[in-house]
């Protein structure tokens, strides 16, 4: 039996919110979000929704992010400590990409963009009309970035199932979402602009099988290990909160 449009929007949510948890905070949007608490709000709704045993409250690292501290000061730690979990120098503490963690399973050099792994993720987001934004040089690998696959493979499925609902409003506004260019930073669209490649010309014939093809063939292979390392490395309170909750969503 399909599932719900509610539950794919939900899924979708989930992926939106990680993928905005671990993603660079070039700007204050996330530590203003922490700080007021709309992030443990959301992470709690969600989760809650999807049926997840997770809570705030009750992550690791609640106790100490529990302060809710000013937003400038946490926007300074949260800059600092991703800088040193997944930039680093020489190299990340936690290496964000798949391919990297893919090269040490198979016991071979890491090399970012031009390893299999990675390669094959660029292929996936192209097969699903998405491509690299011009002037960026970020492999596709990187888990912020699968998480936007996934968030736009889950409201592809949200729509189909609205539609089959007999949803006819939730389906425009999912439809809507998914063609609004701000749904996902990190990708252009493959082809013409305005392109989007019908459901049965994606991955398996639909976003639903799309989705479990990707999440069985990459984010569940290595996101959470990527999870309960940044978990243990992490020496901000929110990554150990925001991995925990990735942990338990990636299964």
């Amino acid at each position: 039996m399909s599932e719900t449009a509610d539950m794919w929007q939900a899924r979708a949510a989930m992926c939106e919110l990680l993928a905005l948890s671990f993603r660079y905070p070039e700007d204050r949007v996330l530590a203003d979000a922490i700080a007021s608490g709309e992030w443990g709000e959301a992470a709690d709704e969600i989760a809650g929704a999807l049926g997840m045993e997770w809570t705030s409250a009750t992550a690791s690292g609640a106790a100490e992010a529990a302060a809710l501290p000013d937003p400038a000061e946490l926007q300074h730690e949260l800059r600092a400590e991703a800088t040193r979990l997944f930039v680093g120098a020489p190299k990340p503490a936690v290496s964000p990409y798949e391919g990297v963690w893919r090269a040490a399973d198979d016991g071979v050099e890491a090399l970012l963009f031009v390893n299999p792994h990675s390669m094959a993720v660029e292929r996936f987001c192209k097969s699903c009309g998405l491509g690299r934004p011009e002037g960026t040089n970020e492999p596709l690998d990187a888990v912020w970035t699968e998480l936007e696959l996934l968030e736009y493979l889950a409201l592809r499925a949200a729509a189909d199932a609205a539609e089959a609902e007999g949803i006819a409003g939730d389906a425009t506004a999912v439809e809507s979402a998914v063609e609004d260019e701000d749904t996902l930073e990190e990708f252009e669209d493959a082809g013409e602009p305005g392109d989007v490649v019908a459901s049965a010309d994606l991955p398996g014939g639909s976003p639903e099988a799309a989705w479990g093809q990707f999440m069985a063939e990459h984010a569940h292979v290595w996101m959470g290990r990527f999870a309960a390392t940044v978990q243990e490395e992490s020496r901000a309170p929110f990554y150990k909160q925001a991995a925990s909750l990735l942990k338990a969503f990636i299964g």
